[in-house]
């Protein structure tokens, strides 16, 4: 019961905002942003210290830069999140451009799932909207991780269902994506440049100047067991509120012999040259860095 109140609230604070024109909702994130940024400083420790050891080319004022515009960011992210509960399709055509989305149609034609790779750039949650560019897949699903706050997560769980998208637990993935290999093609959306788990994943790259980084290795896993084919879906920001998104293969012909996981070592490098061409759109509040390599300093 306690649930469902919780959810009744969210949810009666959210739907009047997500009504507002976007340009009224970016009154609120400049609010927004002066509250998390120069009140409450959420996070500035961390975004700072991600930024700066990431950069070590970067001046004091450059990165200083890049932190001011990834907190505008962030809260567009947190109201263009809520405009999702209720955007027409028109709006959502007219801020995402997406490119080379017939390499979907394509891949799915054979019959093979595809795995599409991404970051946290720009917003992500406003990738589902690529489903309205391609219609081969039978499904389109992202694996994603439940909130702790069950209500909260409930909320997100509506939002991201908007374009009509299967939502999956990320400890039911393997079991839903074999199973959906039985009912045709699929396409399924996997952010995996989050912290792993380092008790369980046992493998590492230099990333973002950071050598000695944990990868996700699981989706790839996953994918050689569905005889699956990989892209990564590059963002951009063109301006507040736009994005392109574009499909590119993940090409592993060009990585080393006998090198493990060569598809997440490309995503991986991949998403380096997306963020870099876009540092302040990478979402720097999460402590990607706060497991490494154990011989990582000495390298």
């Amino acid at each position: 019961m306690a649930e469902k109140i919780k959810y009744c609230i969210y949810m009666a604070l959210f739907t009047p905002l997500a009504w507002l024109p976007l340009r009224v909702l970016y009154m609120f994130s400049d609010v927004l942003r002066f509250i998390f940024y120069r009140c409450l400083h959420y996070r500035v420790k961390v975004v700072r210290e991600n930024i700066r050891s990431s950069f070590p080319e970067k001046t004091e004022e450059e990165c200083l830069e890049i932190e001011r515009k990834f907190y505008k960011q962030l809260c567009d992210n947190i109201v263009e999140t809520i405009k999702l509960l209720h955007i027409s399709t028109r709006t959502i055509l007219k801020r995402v451009d997406v490119r080379n989305a017939a390499l979907v149609d394509e891949i799915a034609a054979t019959g093979a799932p595809v795995f599409l790779y991404l970051g946290h750039i720009g917003n992500w949650e406003w990738v589902p909207s690529i489903t309205l560019h391609f219609s081969r897949p039978e499904t389109c699903a992202q694996i994603y991780k439940p909130l702790r706050d069950r209500a909260f997560d409930r909320v997100m769980l509506k939002v991201r269902s908007r374009f009509n998208a299967l939502n999956i637990p990320q400890d039911k993935a393997l079991r839903t994506l074999i199973s959906l290999k039985r009912q045709g093609s699929y396409i399924v959306g996997i952010l995996d440049d989050h912290s792993p788990n380092h008790d369980r994943s046992h493998h590492y790259m230099t990333f973002l100047s950071h050598p000695g980084t944990i990868i996700n290795v699981g989706a790839e896993e996953i994918g050689r067991r569905v005889g699956a084919r990989f892209l990564y879906l590059d963002i951009d920001r063109t301006k507040r509120g736009h994005y392109t998104l574009t499909f590119k293969p993940i090409d592993v012909t060009a990585t080393e012999n006998g090198e493990d996981y060569p598809v997440s070592r490309e995503y991986m490098r991949m998403l380096e040259a997306n963020i870099r061409r876009q540092p302040p759109y990478w979402l720097w509040s999460h402590k990607r860095w706060r497991y490494t390599h154990p011989d990582a300093k000495k390298e």
